[in-house]
């Protein structure tokens, strides 16, 4: 029987694990968290009263076991003049799995079986909410999309409202042999998920080991001059009883041109891996050269990562 894998993020990071991830004999569950309100995602929210869509779409799309072409399908937005200018085929899909079925989780479950899906995907919650970030000079700001718009840096963040996991998504984390917080935004899309109640709890319960997989870039308002130690000393102190045991981490090298190109354009550093502070969590520490360049773009190279994951889990 495969090993159950259980991933909690959001949308681009998870999504990019994933595409690699999909190719070994591992049982894949990916939990996503649904606070986006942004663009296409937000407007759908409030249209049609149902979780954020967006970051469900990216998950599924990087799981389908279908023709290039699908997944262009899927991710298409429309550029027009009319109500449909900005919303992506497969948001407007999931919406209309999700009325059809009753909620998103069997809209998820519909939509998997036409996509041939290597894996599950499940939403956190089946709650709409709004995350709440408060910000280091005291200012509070609602809804994700807001966090980066207002141009401060967060201290913390919270739910306005008190969500509950959903039972497949506990159960999922109760039985998985690996539990991984995914590369992506350290605030609004890794930490949603473990300030959602039952999350922490039952990750103690679990016997699962608890692994991170640190980004390569910070993130403006987020994770300005954060190192790989402070990446997880954050996560561990919105983790319960049970604190990260293994983390992957990049040590090979991103060109000048390249970081100069990001601290100019998208005011975003290369994160350190400071080796001599990680001692201090007693934690393994697994390290590759995962960089990859597309398009101008720093991408971690799937297949490589993907393997070291495997390969620690079979080990």
């Amino acid at each position: 029987m495969n090993q159950k894998v259980v991933i909690l993020g959001g949308g681009t990071g998870m999504s990019t694990l994933l595409k690699g991830l999909k190719y070994f004999p591992v049982d894949i569950t990916a939990i996503v968290s649904v606070c986006d309100d942004g663009k296409s995602t937000g407007r759908l929210r409030e249209e049609f009263d149902i979780v954020a869509v967006g970051d469900l779409r990216k998950v599924l799309v990087s799981l389908a076991e279908t023709e290039p072409l699908v997944e262009e399908v899927l991710n298409y937005r429309f550029q027009t003049t009319s109500d449909l200018d900005g919303h992506t085929v497969g948001n407007l899909l999931l919406t209309a799995m999700s009325n059809i079925t009753g909620n998103v989780s069997d809209g998820i479950e519909a939509l998997a079986k036409l996509l041939n899906l290597k894996g599950h995907v499940l939403p956190l919650t089946e709650e709409k909410v709004t995350l709440v970030g408060h910000m280091t000079d005291g200012t509070i700001v609602y809804g994700e999309h807001s966090f980066t718009e207002c141009n401060k840096n967060i201290e913390f963040i919270e739910y306005l409202e008190e969500p509950t996991a959903t039972k497949e998504v506990l159960k999922a984390i109760l039985e998985a042999d690996l539990v991984i917080l995914s590369m992506g935004s350290l605030y609004t899309s890794i930490i949603p998920n473990l300030i959602c109640k039952g999350i922490p709890e039952t990750i103690d319960k679990s016997n699962a080991k608890i692994m991170y997989i640190c980004n390569m870039m910070t993130q403006p308002g987020e994770t300005e001059h954060y190192t790989v130690y402070d990446h997880v000393k954050t996560l561990n102190q919105y983790l319960g009883k049970r604190k990260i045991d293994v983390v992957i981490a990049n040590n090979g090298a991103i060109s000048k041109e390249i970081k100069e190109r990001y601290a100019t354009l998208e005011q975003k550093d290369e994160v350190i891996l400071d080796k001599s502070k990680m001692d201090e969590f007693n934690i393994e520490l697994i390290e590759n050269d995962y960089v990859m360049v597309e398009n101008n773009m720093i991408r971690h190279n799937v297949n490589k990562l993907a393997l070291d994951v495997f390969a620690y889990l079979i080990k």
